[in-house]
Formats: structure tokens, C-alpha cells, sequence
């Protein structure tokens, strides 16, 4: 199959030209396609970047919350400021703007999935999560999480930018302190170590990465032994096949940690 050429000038390094022939078969340069309105954004680029996985902790009033981003950095030495992202409608989002404060802890490896799940799936307005895991307070009386963590950090914010859905917080770092010996968690180990799924609130989300039930695991509806169901945990999405009408009694999510209870039965 032939395919049209065309010669192309342009100025480079001031009065040199250089002249190219580009070949318009298959392999259309994005800079071609972006012209004609294709669009250029590959979201498997964005699964290059690395992360590691951290807990926020804030408190505003009476009213504390925490979430898990994979989003802390550290953006200047001197002084020592750590910079995160969190979506505008945590509410961790809001009590860091109120108080001008947050704590980050760096999790590691052996971090259980029911921690990450309670931080990470769960809403502090509807629960005090650091009731439910060990917890200490930095010297400003905000919280943070003291289990499975490699270090920890407490800051008072300096600047917000918006970005959009989310709130950055640029924050001078107060108490730095290192907190365990294990490998820190890096959110490719997460999800392909630990099985993680992503919350639709991160800032990593894409909008195609739902669970979904594969074909070859689909369960017949009886089995010799009896009926067999599905359950799917409301928090992650993740589905178990049971024989028999109910889930164990102290059966957990695998994925996210959560109990029964935040089970819903599903058709098989």
C-alpha cells in the first residue's frame, strides 16, 4: 500500500534549515495526529511513573481523618518542605485547609491490607479511622498512624495550589523521625504484590480500571456440595465465590481488609 510523502522546513538553531520527509503510513507522528484532532494522551505512560504509599493524618476542631496518597514528595532541602496532593472531597482535604497542618507516615511492605482499606476505602466522615489502629499525636496534636511505618513527618502548610480536583499542600516540614527498618511499600508493590486496588478519589485513577468479573472465573450456580454465591465487597469491588448461602462469619476482603458486613450479594 503506497502512502503520501511531503517535505517539511522549519528553523533550527536560528538561520539553519532542515528539511524532512515523513512517510504517512501507519506510524503517524503524534505531533501529525494531534493536529488532526486525535487525541495524544496515552494513559499506559502515566503506569511508568513511580510512587511510594503514605497515610495522611490531619485534625481540625474536634474532628480528626486520614487518608492514603501516593502522592508526598520532598520539594526543597532547606528548609525541608514535602509537598501532597489530596482530592477536594476527602474530607482529610478539608481539615488539612482548616487546621494548615498534616502528618505522612511511609508505609511498609508488610502493611496489612484491613489498615490500607480503612484509610484508604473508607470515609472519616462517616467513621474515626485512627480509633480503629494504633495511633500517636506530633507535638501540634495531629494524628498519625504508628504501625508498619518506615518514617513519619508532621508539616504546617506554607502554600495551597489548585489543581483542579485536587488540593495541593506544600508544607514546611516541623518533626521528621524515622519509625521502622522495613522496605518501604511503592504502589507497584501494592498492586501486583499485594493485589491493591485503586480508590476512584486518587489522583493515579483511571476511569477504565473497574473491577470486573472474568469469564473463566464465572461459578456454576450449584455445586455438588450445594448452592454456591458471590459477594462483592462495596469498598474495593473485589468478589467472593462461596459454597453456600453466606460468607464465614470472620471472613475479610482480601483486597481491602473490610469485614462481612460490607459484603452485598451479587447474581451469579
Amino acid at each position: 500500500m503506497g502512502g503520501k510523502s511531503f517535505h517539511i522546513k522549519y528553523p533550527i538553531l536560528g538561520n539553519c534549515l532542515i528539511g524532512i520527509s515523513i512517510n504517512m503510513l501507519y506510524n503517524e507522528p503524534i505531533a501529525f495526529r494531534h493536529k488532526r484532532g486525535i487525541p495524544m494522551i496515552d494513559k499506559q505512560a502515566f503506569r511508568g511513573l513511580s510512587y511510594g504509599l503514605y497515610i495522611i493524618g490531619a485534625q481540625s476542631g474536634d474532628q480528626r481523618g486520614g487518608c492514603v496518597v501516593n502522592t508526598l514528595c520532598q520539594v526543597t532541602s532547606s528548609p525541608a518542605q514535602v509537598s501532597v496532593a489530596i482530592n477536594k472531597e476527602n474530607v482529610t482535604s478539608r481539615l488539612v485547609a482548616e487546621s494548615g497542618r498534616f502528618t505522612a507516615v511511609i508505609l511498609d511492605e508488610d502493611t496489612p491490607m484491613d489498615l490500607i482499606g480503612t484509610f484508604g476505602f473508607r470515609t472519616s466522615a462517616e467513621i474515626d479511622k485512627f480509633a480503629e489502629h494504633p495511633f500517636a499525636a506530633d507535638a501540634a496534636g495531629v494524628p498519625y498512624v504508628t504501625e508498619h511505618t518506615v518514617s513519619r513527618f508532621s508539616a504546617k502548610v506554607v502554600q495551597t495550589i489548585d489543581v483542579g480536583t485536587h488540593l495541593m499542600f506544600i508544607g514546611e516540614v516541623e518533626e521528621a523521625e524515622s519509625t521502622g527498618f522495613g522496605a518501604p511499600m511503592t504502589y507497584a508493590y501494592y498492586h501486583q504484590v499485594k493485589g491493591g486496588k485503586t480508590p476512584p478519589k486518587a489522583s493515579s485513577f483511571e476511569g477504565d480500571a473497574t473491577v470486573a468479573v472474568k469469564e473463566e472465573e464465572a461459578a456454576p450456580a450449584t455445586e455438588a456440595s450445594g448452592v454456591r454465591t458471590a459477594w462483592r465487597c462495596t469498598i474495593c469491588g473485589h468478589i467472593e465465590y462461596v459454597d453456600g448461602p453466606e460468607l464465614p462469619a470472620d471472613f475479610k476482603c482480601p483486597l481491602c481488609g473490610m469485614g462481612r458486613e460490607l459484603f452485598e450479594q451479587v447474581e451469579l
